[in-house]
């Protein structure tokens, strides 16, 4: 047989001190919100409104709840089933806020996948904006490298300068050499 199958159900069992600090928490809640003016519970609001009210409904409805209370032994023995729950009517504008939950802020709901995406591009940004800035220990090594190139271009440079230069020397001397040798034969 399955487990959980069985006619009685699976039980549940509540725990009275746990649901007793729930009851404080909520209370100092309350009572957190009227010092601070802010009353989002619309419960709070029916109640304070309910004991404002006329007085022949409110002993109306403790003459019934007395009288639920007088059956059997109810009245003898104060219960309460933790495990029962109010249904409280909903208003269409507290269950819309609840849904919507965080979308109502106006940030969309991203996917992991989504979210990894986005921070790798961050990433990849901030690493080219640090890598432009010569920030990163590739950037300096490209740097380092990019300056022995740039010293060896120009000394490259100066010696073919240089080689040009004893070149042209190189020619006058042989021209003026020339010149002197042609100007011994004329005279």
């Amino acid at each position: 047989m399955p487990k959980g199958k069985h006619k009685g159900g699976k039980r549940q069992f509540t725990n009275f001190e746990a649901m007793e600090a729930q009851k404080k928490k909520e209370e100092k809640e309350r009572q957190w919100r009227k010092d601070q003016g802010e009353t989002d519970s619309e419960d709070d609001e029916e109640k304070e409104s309910g004991s404002s009210s006329s007085s022949d409904e409110s002993s109306s409805e403790e003459k019934e709840t007395k009288e639920v209370k007088a059956k059997g032994v109810g009245g003898l023995i104060e219960w309460e089933n933790p495990n029962r729950m109010d249904n409280k009517p909903k208003k269409v504008t507290n269950i819309n806020a609840e849904s919507s939950g965080a979308a109502s802020i106006g940030k969309p709901q991203l996917s992991r996948r989504e979210r990894e995406e986005i921070e790798k591009q961050r990433a990849t940004a901030h690493y080219r904006k640090l890598h432009a800035e010569g920030k990163t220990e590739e950037a300096r090594a490209d740097l380092a490298r990019l300056a022995l190139i740039r010293q060896q271009r120009e000394d490259a440079a100066k010696k073919k300068e240089d080689e040009r230069k004893a070149k042209e020397a190189a020619a006058s001397a042989k021209r003026e050499q020339l010149a002197k040798t042609l100007n011994k034969k004329k005279s």
